[in-house]
């Protein structure tokens, strides 16, 4: 969002409302995944619950921004900043809504370990918590209008993976030495890549966040690319033949 003054004021109170409903929603996001995985990490199916109850605010959240960016898009006609931080809310609260899905998903898989308990949870506790961490930070640089921390946190994507790959190798090991545990696994890996999935929608809010502030649309591209981009010292491109 642009930090110049509106001369209509009500546009201007417009964005502000619509920043933090998004806020508001990612906090709620947030809260979620963290309730979640502690549903499980303390064996407390009464947190699961509370995730799959409360998954309906974070809905009623996303239609209330959609509503609210379709009539700023149809009755404030905005340009240039303003657009690209209206659609860019357009995705983030696709992603945002996607990632309560991801929490609801962990609260389900809790409450199947009831019945089969997963072993060896410490590995998607520290998994865990590098997602809380990319969730945070996309949410803070959305806030900040920061496209150096969003870009950061797009390169610890790399790290989620291949600690996500790790989590998967590790319980398929558990699963081939004592086929008791395979159904414990299957959840195990099931939550795992629900948090990898988490940690994705963190890189795709934290790539609108780079195009919201500096206009560059770094899906498609490398982190190399995308730091020249944001840091102005792309080169041009040769165009003789």
């Amino acid at each position: 969002m642009s930090d110049i003054k509106h001369t209509v004021k009500s546009f201007e109170d417009d964005l502000i409302e619509l920043k933090s409903k998004v806020l508001q929603m990612g906090e709620l996001v947030r809260k979620a995944t963290r309730r979640s995985m502690n549903s499980l990490i303390k064996n407390d199916p009464d947190r699961a619950h509370r995730v799959i109850e409360r998954d309906s605010s974070i809905n009623a959240l996303e239609v209330e921004i959609d509503n609210l960016t379709r009539d700023i898009i149809a009755l404030r006609q905005p340009a240039a900043s303003d657009l690209r931080f209206v659609l860019s809310i357009a995705k983030i609260v696709t992603d945002l809504e996607r990632m309560g899905d991801l929490a609801e998903n962990i609260a389900i898989c809790m409450l199947k370990t009831e019945e089969h308990p997963v072993i060896e949870l410490e590995s998607l506790r520290t998994l865990s918590a590098k997602v809380m961490n990319q969730i945070s930070v996309s949410i803070k640089a959305f806030d900040e209008n920061d496209a150096e921390l969003a870009l950061r946190c797009i390169a610890n994507d790399r790290k989620i993976d291949a600690r996500y790959k790790s989590i998967q190798r590790e319980y398929i090991t558990y699963m081939l030495e004592d086929p008791r545990q395979i159904t414990g696994g299957l959840i195990a890996t099931d939550i795992a890549k629900f948090l990898e999935r988490i940690a994705d929608h963190a890189v795709n809010i934290s790539e609108m966040v780079i195009y919201m502030v500096k206009g560059h649309d770094v899906r498609h591209i490398d982190r190399k690319t995308a730091e020249a981009l944001i840091s102005g010292e792309m080169p041009e491109e040769d165009d003789d033949e």
